[in-house]
C-alpha cells in the first residue's frame, strides 16, 4: 500500500468517525435562512415599537398588552418559519449525503440545544412577569442564552457553531450595557450573524463538494 492509498484510507475512516459523532447534515443555508427570517421579524418588531412610541396603540394598560401581544406574535411566527427552514435545509442537504437525518447525534444535538433554550425562555417569561421594566433585558437574555446553547451542541456537530456562539454570548453582554438598542442588538445576532455564518457552512462544508 503506498502513500496516497494509506492517506485515503484514514481520510475514510475519519470520515466514518465523524458521521457517527457528528451530525454533519447540518445546513449553512438554514442559518442564512433563519437570519433573513430574523431580520424581516426585527422590521415589523420596529414598526410595532414605533407605532407604540407614537401611541397609535392608545394608552395605558391596554396598549402595554397590546405591544407586548404583537412582539410575541412577531416572535412566534419568525420562530416556527425559521424552524421549517432549518428542517427543510437539513433535510435536503441529508438526502444529498444519503446520511439519516434521525440518529442517536441528531437526539444528542438536539437535546443539548434545547436545555439552554427553554431554560432561557423560561428565564425571560419569569422577567416579564416579575418585573415590570424587564423589557430591555430580554434581547440580551435570548442572546446569551442562545449563544449558550450554541456551544452546548457544538460537540455534536461543525465547531463552526461553538464560535457562532460565543459571538452571540459577547453580542448579548454588550446588550446588556445598552438596553435602549435591544432590537438592533437582536437584528444584528440572530439576522446578520446568522447569515455571516451560514454563509461561510455553505461554501466550507456544502458547495463544490459535490456531496
Amino acid at each position: 500500500m503506498n502513500q496516497k492509498e494509506q492517506l485515503d484510507t484514514l481520510n475514510d475512516i475519519r470520515n466514518i468517525m465523524n458521521r457517527s459523532s457528528k451530525f454533519i447534515s447540518l445546513s449553512g443555508l438554514s442559518g442564512v435562512f433563519a437570519g433573513l427570517t430574523a431580520l424581516v421579524g426585527a422590521y415589523f418588531a420596529h414598526e410595532a415599537l414605533k407605532g407604540y412610541a407614537n401611541r397609535a396603540y392608545g394608552y395605558g394598560v391596554d396598549a402595554d398588552l397590546y405591544i407586548e401581544f404583537e412582539l410575541l406574535k412577531i416572535g412566534g411566527l419568525v420562530l416556527v418559519v425559521a424552524l421549517a427552514g432549518g428542517v427543510f435545509f437539513t433535510y435536503r442537504q441529508s438526502r444529498k449525503k444519503k446520511l439519516p437525518i434521525w440518529d442517536n447525534t441528531a437526539r444528542n444535538l438536539l437535546l443539548n440545544l434545547a436545555i439552554p433554550l427553554v431554560s432561557g425562555g423560561i428565564f425571560v417569561i419569569a422577567l416579564l412577569f416579575n418585573h415590570d421594566n424587564a423589557g430591555g433585558l430580554i434581547a440580551p437574555t435570548t442572546l446569551i442564552f442562545y449563544g449558550l446553547a450554541l456551544i452546548n451542541a457544538s460537540k455534536y456537530t461543525y465547531s463552526d457553531i461553538r464560535f457562532l456562539g460565543i459571538c452571540e454570548i459577547v453580542l448579548g453582554l454588550i446588550s446588556m450595557f445598552n438596553t435602549g438598542l435591544g432590537l438592533y442588538f437582536w437584528a444584528f445576532g440572530f439576522g446578520v450573524l446568522h447569515i455571516f455564518y451560514g454563509s461561510i457552512m455553505y461554501f466550507k462544508y456544502e458547495k463544490g463538494t459535490g456531496k
